[in-house]
């Protein structure tokens, strides 16, 4: 059993959580940044990719691969799943210097149901779906919107 080693970044100083690396149970290098689980796994033909979860209650050490369900890409090696974890503390960091409300959110959007909403400001927020997501105005943000441009209902999709 490996015990997480936590890193103390330019991150933690400026008052956000540090980033705690470890091993996970089925040996995958692994890391936590606030409430997003990061993993190394290993694809059969010996490359490499990132994964993500969210809000894993046990034990990095006790992580395995099948806590994991988001891709976000191939790694070169382990210096590169690294970097990629202080560039993810980083940039939440910068978010929350925004001061954008993480909400829970099950609302019918356009793109199907909402996982999550941002709220970028009173009457603007993001929701995420499955596949994708987009923005939704209240009624007077909307009325806001170039009549050319606007959305009958408020709804605006986003393009990552």
């Amino acid at each position: 059993m490996s015990v997480p080693s936590p890193v103390h970044s330019r991150t933690e100083a400026l008052g956000f959580p540090g980033v705690s690396f470890g091993r996970s149970a089925d040996d995958m290098p692994v890391a936590l940044v606030g409430n997003t689980a990061f993993a190394m796994a290993p694809t059969r033909d010996g490359r490499h990719y990132l994964v993500t979860a969210w809000r894993l209650s046990r034990p990095i050490a006790e992580w395995t691969r099948s806590d994991f369900y988001g891709h976000s890409g191939e790694l070169a090696d382990e210096a590169a799943f690294r970097a990629r974890v202080l560039e993810n503390a980083e940039h939440q960091r910068e978010r929350t210097m925004l001061g954008r409300i993480e909400e829970y959110s099950r609302s019918h959007t356009p793109w199907g149901t909402s996982q999550g909403a941002t709220v970028y400001a009173e009457g603007v927020t993001s929701h995420s779906t499955a596949g994708h997501g987009g923005f939704k105005l209240s009624a007077e943000r909307n009325r806001k919107v170039h009549p050319m441009l606007r959305s009958a209902g408020g709804w605006y999709e986003s393009h990552d």
